[in-house]
């Protein structure tokens, strides 16, 4: 008899704990159910995880040999030796011509596929890269920065314990962020004493449970909420006592938002200025606001800018480190951090000049790296567990721009979009044949981590990363036997022995940065259940007691190097995920530079000062589109079989009834959708949730899987085909995909 299996969904950062119950072939989801005994979700799932199924065993063209393009064009299988030593020579060449430099790194994991990814780095220093982006610096990196001058430490939100849930540009019924979402909704909107604000110019699934739903303008956030924060200093809303112990530059921001015009604002916003100010109002009063913003604001004009005001808003009512409120977490890799360097001071990209934030060159300026005659581009791609051609801006010109480099390599599971660009396609193991853990650990304030183990065996043919990235390591020269040797040497005299003789390792910048490929191939054969893609955990667990030991020794795991023994063989054990640290909120004020929070950040308090009329709607470009909406049937690309959707199959342009009426549209009518990079015909979906000259098309469609006669099938409308790569935020390059102007034409019958 089938047993049910733990593991984890991969459809969102939340990664809720599942059980799997393998069918009679050992191979096909034969059901899914919550994991109750995950310590974060304890249960809990959305209806995206039951469909997880179709990630493994859909049409999905999965690659199960190593291929490499041929001269006509077409792919060809090939063994490992043959393409790691191809791929090996090729990389070796492009950065003996031009610099390691110029081979540049995207991707390293997608959601809830991070533990293969951890390895690139050392593939990196192996060749010589030194740029790499993910899909994070097309949505959080502005975020990211703007916490790092504020706070100089990442901060998240503790919404399940909050009087007002406070949401910008974000719809948590649909993406989360926060452990059992739903649940947690609907236990605030029926609670008389909580309440929920949602800034969103659609009538969301959270906008609907909503106390004040402030339906807004697209692209006009900042001044709405510029009218909140000048409000609550009108009013005398803001807890002075608060900030005059715990901020910084309080009376320049006071000062800038007295000169704030609040009606125009919101008009500006079209939000009646009374139901501004009562929902100002009821944050203001209460004893504890969580704030979240997502990607309707981080992909949209002045993202950078909103996310400086949207901290404004809950900073000036006192609300850190304390339950309900904003917290700095823990977590077993460091993401979310940056040194926060003042605009045109920090590391830049080396043709467009682009800040590099968190380590990450903007998405936006990828194509301007690549397609110029500039000495310093990007010859040589290595694409790992992401498909940029169909998730950036612009696909039409990602695609030249792979088309232009010397070498493309792909690591995937299936032949994507970018895939069927590159020269070489390495065959990995999906998320549920391998082990696998995210490090998206914000969890508060008893923080989880979760080491999957594989659910099934993977096919013949593929490798999952680590042991991808361990042979092109080797194949490069850096590493040998005379390498492992000493490190296997001292294991055999124990772990205390083994961690001594890392720290050597460690102390040599050029190796250090070699040390996952060091673990995986002395530490990771002696762990249990064929376990080696977690060596690395080893070193995160030893650097989480290092950087938060009386919070590791809280969760019961005691101090020192047993301390971090403890974590790792309980990470190993852990197969429904346990607790790796546990905080009291006042250990925030601990991690936040000089224990003390920054209202002004110069460039973007200038900004507000100054922020112009907004513009007014173009006679050419009458609607904004939005590109990219999560809806119910929704998720990122991995999930490639179309039949995983119960509803909205096609992927339905939304439009409102009133705009719907003028054209004469009824719902299923061919339209043309046309902006300025492209063109699109789209079936429509009119809507009362959304707002008259506002359109959206949802995520994850546009994919091309083989059809049940062998031919392509392409659904749906891919939204990149007509967004610009130009079109982005001036401060850190996110894109402005909530925010591209469009128009409709109606399709002859």
């Amino acid at each position: 008899m089938n047993e049910w299996k733990p593991t984890a969904c991969i459809l969102c950062e939340c990664n809720c704990g599942i059980q799997i119950l393998l069918g009679p072939d050992g191979r096909s989801f034969e059901k899914i159910r919550g994991d109750k005994l995950h310590p974060a979700s304890a249960g809990y799932t959305c209806n995206k995880a039951l469909q997880l199924d179709h990630y493994q065993n859909g049409r999905v063209g999965r690659v199960t040999a190593p291929l490499r393009r041929r001269a006509d064009g077409e792919f060809e299988e090939i063994d490992w030796d043959t393409a790691i030593s191809e791929i090996t020579a090729r990389l070796q060449e492009v950065g003996l011509r031009h610099g390691g430099e110029s081979i540049f790194y995207y991707g390293g994991g997608g959601q809830g596929n991070h533990l293969g990814g951890a390895y690139a780095p050392a593939t990196m220093a192996a060749f010589g890269m030194r740029y790499r982006s993910s899909a994070l610096a097309q949505e959080k990196t502005g975020d990211f920065w703007v916490g790092a001058r504020m706070f100089g430490y990442p901060m998240r939100a503790d919404v399940e314990h909050a009087e007002v849930a406070f949401f910008v540009g974000k719809n948590p019924y649909q993406s989360h962020g926060f452990p059992r979402a739903r649940t947690v909704l609907k236990e605030i909107a029926r609670d008389p004493d909580r309440s929920m604000i949602v800034l969103d110019p659609v009538r969301t699934e959270t906008a609907e449970l909503a106390d004040f739903h402030l339906q807004l303008r697209p692209g006009t956030d900042v001044y709405l909420l510029s009218a909140m924060a000048a409000i609550m200093v009108r009013d005398n809303l803001i807890d002075a006592d608060w900030l005059g112990e715990h901020a910084e530059g309080v009376d320049e921001v006071l000062a800038v938002l007295r000169a704030v015009p609040i009606e125009k604002y919101c008009a500006t916003a079209d939000v009646d200025l009374d139901l501004v100010t009562a929902a100002t109002r009821r944050l203001a009063r209460a004893q504890s606001v969580a704030a979240l913003e997502d990607l309707g604001v981080q992909m949209n004009r002045y993202s950078t800018v909103v996310s400086y005001v949207e901290k404004l808003v809950w900073l000036l009512t006192g609300n850190v480190a304390k339950p309900g409120t904003q917290y700095a977490f823990t977590g077993m890799a460091a993401i979310g951090h940056d040194r926060g360097h003042p605009a045109g001071e920090g590391p830049v990209s080396p043709v467009a000049g682009a800040p590099i934030i968190s380590g990450l060159v903007p998405c936006n300026v990828i194509t301007e790296e690549i397609l110029t005659d500039h000495p310093a581009r990007y010859r040589a791609m290595f694409i790992e567990s992401s498909n940029p051609v169909h998730s950036l801006a612009d696909s039409a010109r990602m695609r030249a721009a792979l088309r232009s480099l010397e070498l493309v390599v792909v690591i995937d599971v299936a032949m994507t979009e970018t895939a069927r660009e590159a020269d070489y396609v390495l065959p990995a193991a999906t998320q549920f044949e391998k082990y696998e853990a995210t490090f998206f650990n914000f969890d508060f304030p008893r923080n989880i981590f979760h080491l999957r183990h594989p659910v099934l065996p993977a096919p013949d043919g593929v490798l999952a990363e680590p042991e991808i990235h361990a042979r092109l390591v080797e194949a490069a020269g850096v590493l040998t036997e005379d390498d492992y040797a000493p490190l296997r040497a001292a294991l055999a005299q124990g772990r205390e022995a083994f961690a001594m003789a890392f720290l050597g390792v460690l102390a040599d910048p050029q190796r250090s940065k070699l040390a996952p490929v060091l673990l995986y191939r002395t530490l990771g054969p002696t762990l249990p259940g064929d376990a080696a893609a977690a060596a690395l955990l080893w070193a995160a667990a030893y650097n989480c007691v290092r950087k938060f030991p009386d919070s590791v020794e809280r969760a019961g795991y005691g101090t020192g190097l047993a301390a971090g023994e403890r974590l790792f063989e309980a990470i190993l054990a852990g197969e429904h995920g346990i607790v790796i640290t546990e905080d009291d909120y006042e250990v925030t004020w601990n991690r936040l530079r000089g224990n003390k929070v920054r209202l002004v950040v110069p460039e973007l308090l200038a900004v507000l000062a100054g922020l112009p009329d907004a513009e007014g709607e173009s006679g050419e470009w009458p609607f904004v589109l939005s590109a990219g909406e999560r809806r119910a049937f929704t998720a990122n690309t991995i999930v490639r079989d179309p039949r995983w959707r119960k509803r909205d199959g096609g992927g339905t342009l939304r439009i409102s009834l009133a705009d719907a009426e003028r054209l004469g549209l009824a719902p299923g009518d061919l339209v043309r959708v046309t902006t300025r990079r492209g063109s699109t015909e789209v079936p429509v979906e009119p809507t009362d949730r959304m707002r008259p000259g506002h359109l959206s098309l949802p995520n994850g469609f546009g994919l091309s899987v083989t059809g049940p006669d062998g031919v392509p099938v392409t659904t749906g409308v891919a939204p990149n085909e007509l967004t610009e790569f130009d079109s982005r935020d001036e401060w850190v390059g996110t894109p402005w995909h909530k925010y591209v102007p469009a128009r409709l034409d109606m399709v002859p019958v």
